[in-house]
């Protein structure tokens, strides 16, 4: 990890002056800016990460949870609302898409084979998994839901059917904040003795909150804000260009955001459930794997659509409402990898070939994704503004 964070920090600089300067006008400028900007994501996320867990450790476990609720998947909401002001809803609602099978898929599958191969089982909490396969079950009714209704919708010919869809969306996104917020009074304050527990043994992590060297409050806040601009001023190239790479390649917008901006968005969360899995604490692997998703169904995609209101109420940029209808594709993708997690989940207990089997799953989706038509896209994607 110490070496790609160099190698971040350096693609920064070259990604600016790939697009505005050495490849301006160039056919393979847009592929190259979106990969040194993707690479400049990484450290930065990383960053963030670290000052957000220091900052945890200072205010206490409450507190802790609603920063790491705030802060954890920041680099996707930074992301998301730089596309949003773009007008760019269909890659905003594959990115969240791609956040949720990504962490559940990739990065749980993968943390299993690491934590697994040279040893027979690893466990973790029944309860956590028990209560995270609930919130998931609900966060596939978030998404299902609002598109079985506008498929219905079209159906029976709703003339107001844009302005119902976001409608049930901002109802839907509202109950789901509330649910979010009402989990983590459940397992940080009335239930907090079932689901807490003793640091594990192996835990060397030099950065780990609490560790020789923790950070300050106010070096805390100051990594956080430095992070988070920096990622907000990267964003801006990579969403442009991975607009424009989609284009010069032939790709449709749900690929890119499915797949490639997930994976970028969520790389600091990989490479840290990775090194954990392999000391054998597969117990905080897991809690990073649903945690992150469930922050994205329940947290990051209800407000990134209360926010797209306000987005289009002031007047930002090309913003158009985002709603939550998502594709059938995208739908099936979240049930089947919600589905696979929760049945290989409930025991507790993971080994190196269920994380080959939900490696599987996430690789047949990405060809699926891949192989979209390029005029695929959402249903819909705007509501007139009143």
């Amino acid at each position: 990890m110490k070496y790609l964070n160099i190698a971040g920090y350096l693609a920064i600089p070259l990604a600016f002056l790939v697009h505005y300067v050495l490849g301006h006008g160039a056919s393979w400028e847009p592929g190259v800016t979106f990969l040194l900007a993707a690479l400049g994501v990484i450290p930065l996320a990383h960053l963030m990460g670290q000052a957000t867990e220091h900052l945890s450790e200072k205010t206490g476990p409450t507190w802790g949870g609603l920063l790491n609720a705030t802060f954890g998947n920041a680099a996707e909401l930074i992301i998301a609302i730089i596309a949003m002001s773009k007008g760019l809803n269909d890659i905003v609602k594959a990115s969240l898409t791609g956040s949720i099978i990504g962490n559940l898929l990739l990065v749980g599958g993968a943390a299993m084979v690491a934590g697994g191969a040279k040893r027979v089982k690893q466990t973790f909490s029944r309860h956590a998994a028990e209560n995270n396969a609930g919130l998931l079950v609900l966060a596939v009714a978030g998404m299902l839901l609002p598109a079985i209704f506008h498929f219905t919708g079209e159906r029976v010919h709703d003339t107001q059917l844009i302005t119902h869809d976001y409608q049930v969306s901002a109802g839907t996104s509202v109950v789901l904040l509330i649910v979010y917020a009402l989990g983590l009074f459940f397992t940080l304050k009335t239930h907090a003795h079932i689901f807490s527990r003793a640091p594990h043994a192996g835990n060397d992590d030099p950065t780990h909150a609490g560790a020789a060297g923790a950070w300050s409050v106010k070096r805390s806040v100051g990594m956080l804000l430095l992070a988070s601009a920096g990622i907000g001023v990267i964003a801006e190239l990579l969403v442009g260009s991975a607009e424009s790479m989609a284009r010069a390649f032939g790709w449709n917008q749900i690929f890119v955001g499915v797949i490639l901006l997930a994976i970028i968005g969520n790389a600091a969360e990989h490479s840290t459930a990775l090194l954990l899995a392999m000391r054998d604490d597969m117990e905080t692997a897991m809690t990073i794997c649903y945690q992150s998703s469930l922050q994205i169904a329940l947290f990051a995609t209800p407000f990134l659509v209360l926010l797209s209101w306000i987005m289009v109420a002031v007047g930002v940029g090309s913003a158009t409402h985002l709603d939550m209808v998502f594709t059938p594709m995208e739908v099936a993708a979240v049930i089947l990898a919600v589905a696979v997690v929760v049945v290989l989940g409930l025991n507790g207990e993971t080994n190196w070939f269920e994380g080959v089997l939900l490696l599987a799953l996430y690789a047949i989706l990405a060809i699926a994704f891949f192989f979209l038509p390029v005029g695929v896209d959402h249903a819909a994607t705007t509501v007139p503004a009143h």
